[in-house]
């Protein structure tokens, strides 16, 4: 994808990418995109062309390499391999928030985990009430996610009426979510593992820590270490997108050049320009030098994400939504045991666990509302954190069976359209009307 160069000449072709790009930097644009592919995946797997839909995502895929052999699903590659490189953005995510956000200190960490906890036990908590200890309560992970694409959404149609304190709340309550479903995937649905291959995984992860150490810089090398990570995961059993979570907080955080370096670079091949400049092979090293140190003034934490963002935003989680979100169903089947236990958890049990432990920390002072965020827009942020979709739809399909996990997805739908518009609601009557809002 193309990036704007100042000063550089503008090519034909920057006609129809540019309004693209302007679309891609709308913060609810990947919102927009998967709420499409949702809501094509749905018409599609109730229209004349269902089978041909749903059978599409069942082709198999896979290859040979001696012996070893991977064949599975076009849905099995797109919710573990693509959805790898997900995690991986997520990882980096967390391990940006750990080192420069609001998850840095304590203090500022302990109001959005509090809210976190309490938006992951309490939807459970409701989930296992409805679902005792029948053949569907491993689902109790599904209704604990929340889709940050979505929340983003709506507070952006929302504008600057929203508050940046509780914008930046809600983020971190989404990371401090995502750590937490990572966790459910990891533990509460592995099962049997194969130690060999997770001890070659793990190996690779100490490789990786290890060229970071002696200052390693290339990328392609991480590249194929994370895909031999990602191939003994898999292999062993761990479910494999927990490798691209590792490989995200392994990321180094920090630039290996500082601004100065590079300015004294840049100046040094500028004196040479105006004077002999050779444009044969001296100038061509100097010109990668410089490619060199202008790309190591960038943590390798920072390009990943920014690079991947559009990637994941834009073809990874709509063509998860593709694959599934396409669930056939009728009205009855919003009154099927595990759909209603999965809305109710996200509908009720999101906004009352976030809401309720957020007052327990700000009770115990321990931590404290920010500037400009009221307990009533607290709840409208609590409502739209039940928007559960991306993650919910995956865990239904780890945690259930061929005969629940389609009345799960129903339920994470319906609950997920009911939750944001809950959300919206109540944020539009608490906000301050539109032209009196405070920048």
């Amino acid at each position: 994808m193309s990036e704007a160069r100042p000063g550089l000449p503008r090519e034909p072709i920057a006609r129809f990418t540019e309004p693209l790009q302007r679309f891609m930097h709308v913060e609810s644009a990947s919102g927009i995109v998967l709420f499409v592919a949702a809501g094509t995946a749905l018409a599609l797997a109730n229209s004349g062309f269902a089978d041909g839909f749903l059978s599409l995502w069942e082709i198999p895929v896979g290859f040979e390499f001696g012996a070893f052999q991977m064949r599975h699903s076009l849905l099995h590659w797109i919710n573990d391999g693509l959805m790898a490189i997900f995690f991986f953005v997520i990882g980096l995510e967390v391990k940006r928030e750990i080192v420069h956000g609001e998850l840095g200190s304590l203090r500022q960490a302990a109001l959005p985990i509090s809210a976190a906890l309490g938006g992951m036990i309490v939807p459970a908590g409701i989930y296992l009430a409805l679902q005792g200890d029948g053949p569907a309560a491993t689902g109790w992970g599904i209704p604990m996610a929340t889709d940050i694409a979505f929340v983003v959404g709506c507070l952006a149609l929302l504008g600057p009426r929203v508050p940046r304190g509780l914008r930046v709340l809600l983020l971190s309550v989404a990371i401090v979510d995502d750590i937490g479903a990572i966790l459910v995937i990891a533990i509460g649905y592995t099962d049997a593992i194969g130690w060999g291959a997770l001890g070659l995984g793990v190996l690779g992860i100490g490789a990786i820590a290890l060229l970071s150490r002696l200052g390693v810089r290339g990328f392609g090398t991480y590249g194929l270490l994370g895909l031999g990570v990602w191939i003994a995961f898999h292999e062993s059993g761990v479910h494999a997108t927990v490798a691209g979570v590792i490989l995200g907080l392994l990321t180094p955080a920090r630039a290996y050049l500082e601004d100065t370096t590079l300015a004294q670079a840049l100046e040094r091949v500028t004196e040479g320009m105006h004077g002999d400049w050779d444009s044969g092979s001296h100038g061509a090293a100097e010109v990668r030098g410089i490619r060199w140190a202008t790309r190591e003034t960038v943590s390798p934490l920072v390009y990943l994400e920014t690079t991947l963002h559009p990637w994941v935003g834009f073809a990874i989680m709509p063509l998860f939504a593709l694959a599934n979100a396409g669930v056939p169903f009728t009205a009855s089947d919003l009154g099927d045991p595990v759909a209603v236990a999965v809305g109710m958890g996200l509908v009720i049990g999101k906004p009352i666990g976030i809401v309720g432990f957020s007052w327990l920390a700000v009770r115990a002072g321990v931590a404290a509302l920010p500037q400009g965020v009221t307990w009533g827009l607290l709840l409208g942020g609590g409502l739209l954190a039940g928007i559960g979709f991306t993650m919910a739809l995956f865990i239904s399909g780890l945690a259930l069976d061929a005969d629940t996990v389609d009345a799960a997805k129903v339920g994470v739908l319906a609950a997920s359209a009911v939750a944001a518009v809950l959300g919206m609601l109540t944020m539009t009557q608490l906000l301050p009307r539109r032209g009196g809002a405070e920048a």
